[in-house]
């Protein structure tokens, strides 16, 4: 006979079929999407010998020879270009933006849904289609191969993005929180960064994350717009490529450094993130 405080001890309930092939399919899609990148870090540590070896090694002894290698050339002045460039717009790009994100979501004027089209049509449109009118001004501006022009451009493009977005986080935010802040004799100002900007925190992150991606990621411009001086680390790697063959060991490395800030940022911020990106997906 079995003891009350044993049947009064609930049971767990067994995971059932559906469950498990839920499971099986969620890890095999996660192993699917995530080949890639494994692959790719996998190549980095592996000996220059062993890289394409047939059939392929998946145990061997790892080595850092092409981390050293790669960080004893010139790509590790394109890494510090690509972090500044990044970083650089991506503050501007909040300190610019979001202030005139708020005051598009609070003030309504005549010209506002004309003002919301010209930043939308400028993120809207290609890349390609602004490239002569950006190399003919920088050139006159002698701006060419410069961190201060990628900066600026970057700018250009981020400025429309955070406006977009964070326009719409706060508009979620209640008025009356807003009028009773003012009510206590909180200043507009006051009740901005007091109230509505702690309140839309998960959007700035993912704002953030996405204007550091785009500037971090850009590879078009950077090819166009820098020689040398300015090369960032997306243009560094292709570098790797020549005419006397591919190190593919260091364009692994390379690769790996280049994927490193960012996900490292992610995963940082990795809460706001979520928060920020399914803001406004339920509504209460």
């Amino acid at each position: 006979m079995s003891s009350p405080a044993l049947a009064a001890r609930p049971r767990r309930p067994r995971l059932s079929t559906r469950r498990w092939i839920a499971y099986t399919a969620v890890v095999v899609l996660i192993l699917v999407v995530m080949f890639p990148f494994l692959w790719l870090l996998q190549m980095s540590f592996k000996p220059q010998q062993e890289i394409f070896a047939f059939p392929p090694k998946l145990f061997f002894i790892p080595t850092v020879q092409h981390y050293w290698g790669l960080w004893s050339t010139e790509f590790r002045g394109s890494f510090a270009n690509s972090a500044i460039a990044s970083v650089t717009s991506t503050v501007l790009s909040l300190l610019i933006g979001v202030p005139a994100a708020y005051s598009l979501a609070r003030a309504r004027f005549r010209a506002d849904y004309q003002i919301s089209l010209w930043v939308l049509a400028s993120r809207m449109a290609p890349p390609i289609a602004f490239t002569i009118p950006f190399f003919l001004a920088y050139r006159y501006l002698d701006l060419i191969d410069t961190v201060v022009g990628l900066i600026i451009i970057y700018l250009t493009f981020n400025l429309s993005l955070v406006i977009w977005m964070m326009r719409v986080f706060f508009e979620g935010v209640p008025r009356s929180l807003e009028e009773a802040a003012w009510i206590d004799g909180a200043s507009v100002w006051g009740t901005f960064l007091r109230i509505v900007l702690p309140l839309s925190a998960p959007g700035l992150a993912a704002t953030a994350i996405f204007c550091f991606l785009f500037s971090w990621n850009d590879f078009f411009y950077a090819l166009i717009l820098t020689r040398t001086q300015a090369m960032t680390a997306p243009v560094a790697v292709v570098n790797f490529m020549n005419y006397e063959g591919w190190d593919w060991g260091k364009i692994a490395a390379g690769g790996t450094m280049v994927m490193l800030p960012v996900v490292v940022f992610s995963l940082v911020v990795r809460n706001y993130l979520v928060r920020g990106l399914t803001a406004g997906a339920v509504k209460g």
